[in-house]
C-alpha cells in the first residue's frame, strides 16, 4: 500500500500565493452557486467554550462540496482579548478531506481565509442587495475580517467616500493607513458610531462587543441603505428589522439557532422568521429569488459564516499552490 500523504499550506504559503481580489469573489461565489443549486452539506457550526474566564471560544464549521469533490472542517479560535498579546482575535485551521474515502487531503492556516471569506461574503451579499450606485460606506470594527470587507467592497463599488471606527483609536487609526496604502485613497475616521453610519449606502457592523449592547440606531439607516451586521454579540436595535423591505441570510440552518450572532434576539423574538425571511443568498445568486428590486428598498444581509466558503477558498489555494509547488507533503501513514 501506498503511503497515505496530505498538504500542508502555511501562513507564509498562502501569503505568497498572492490571490488577488478576483480570485476571492470567484471562488466564494463557486460555493454559493453550488449551495443553491443543492450541490452542497451544510452542518449547524458549533463552539467549545473552554472556560468563559478566557473570553474567547471555538467556532467549529463543517461541510461538503460536491463540485469540489472536498469535504471540510474548519476550527476558528475567536478571542476578543488577544491583541493585548500581539495577536489575532480570530486563528483558524482548515481540514480537508476525500467525502469518498474520508482520507485526508490538505491542512491549511485559515486565519487569512477566515479574513478573506468573510469580505468575500460581505461584497458578494451587496452586490446583490445594495444600490448600484452605493458609493458611502460607513465601517464599524477594524478586526482583520473588516480589511477585506472594505478592500472587497471598494472593488464592486469603487466607493468615494470610506468612515470607519472602531472601539480603541489606536486600532481604528491603524485600520485606515492601511486602508488609504492599500486602496489609494482617503479614509475618513470617526469618533463614534453615529458619524460613522449615519446616511451611509453601505453599513458593517463587526463589531467586537462583549455583550449585546443597541449601539447601532435604527435611525441613523438611511433609506435605500444596505445593512450587513456579523458581529458575535448584537450591536443593533430590535427595531432594526422594522424598517427593511427584504432581510437575507446566508444559511437560516445556521442563523435560526445558536447562541450567538448580530440578530439572536431578533429571532428568539419572532421578528425574524421564515415568513419574514427574504431567502438565503444563495437563492439570489442562483437566481430562484431577486435582490434589490427597487432604489428605495432597505435592505440587510446576515452572514453568520458558511463552511461552503472556506472549503471553496481552501480548495483554490490548494489549486494554486499545487501549481506553483507550495505547501509541504506529509505522511499521514
Amino acid at each position: 500500500m501506498e503511503p497515505v500523504r496530505f498538504t500542508f499550506l502555511n501562513g507564509s504559503d498562502i501569503e505568497r500565493l498572492q490571490l488577488s481580489d478576483s480570485e476571492v469573489l470567484d471562488a466564494v461565489e463557486q460555493g454559493l452557486l453550488a449551495q443553491g443549486r443543492g450541490e452542497t452539506v451544510i452542518e449547524p457550526r458549533v463552539h467549545l467554550t473552554p472556560d468563559p474566564a478566557f473570553n474567547g471560544h471555538f467556532n467549529v464549521l463543517r461541510g461538503y462540496v460536491a463540485p469540489l469533490g472536498l469535504a471540510g472542517v474548519k476550527i476558528v479560535g475567536d478571542y476578543v482579548d488577544n491583541y493585548k498579546s500581539g495577536l489575532p482575535s480570530e486563528m483558524a485551521l482548515l481540514n480537508l478531506f476525500d467525502p469518498r474515502t474520508g482520507m485526508p487531503v490538505a491542512i491549511l492556516d485559515a486565519t487569512a481565509i477566515t479574513e478573506m471569506r468573510t469580505g468575500a461574503l460581505t461584497a458578494l451579499g451587496a452586490r446583490h442587495l445594495a444600490r448600484p450606485d452605493a458609493k458611502v460606506l460607513g465601517h464599524i470594527g477594524a478586526r482583520a475580517t473588516s480589511y477585506w470587507n472594505v478592500r472587497l467592497l471598494d472593488r464592486i463599488f469603487d466607493l468615494t467616500e470610506i468612515r470607519v471606527h472602531s472601539r480603541r483609536p489606536e486600532s481604528r487609526k491603524a485600520f485606515a493607513e492601511r486602508l488609504e496604502r492599500d486602496l489609494g485613497k482617503p479614509v475618513i475616521v470617526t469618533e463614534d458610531w453615529q458619524s460613522c453610519v449615519e446616511g451611509a449606502d453601505i453599513v458593517v457592523e463587526a463589531s467586537r462587543l462583549e455583550r449585546p449592547e443597541p449601539l447601532l440606531k435604527t435611525e441613523w439607516i438611511a433609506p435605500g441603505a444596505l445593512v450587513v451586521p456579523y458581529g458575535t454579540m448584537s450591536a443593533v436595535e430590535l427595531s432594526l428589522t422594522d424598517v427593511m423591505d427584504k432581510i437575507v441570510v446566508d444559511d437560516w440552518g445556521q442563523c435560526r439557532s445558536g447562541p450567538f450572532g448580530a440578530l439572536r434576539a431578533h429571532v428568539e423574538s419572532g421578528r425574524l422568521s421564515e415568513e419574514t425571511l427574504h431567502g438565503e443568498l444563495c437563492e439570489i445568486v442562483v437566481g430562484d429569488k431577486p435582490g434589490r428590486e427597487r432604489a428605495e428598498e432597505t435592505t440587510l444581509f446576515w452572514h453568520r459564516g458558511l463552511s461552503l466558503s472556506d472549503i471553496a477558498l481552501g480548495a483554490a489555494m490548494l489549486a494554486k499552490a499545487q501549481a506553483r509547488g507550495l505547501g509541504q507533503k506529509l505522511r499521514f501513514s
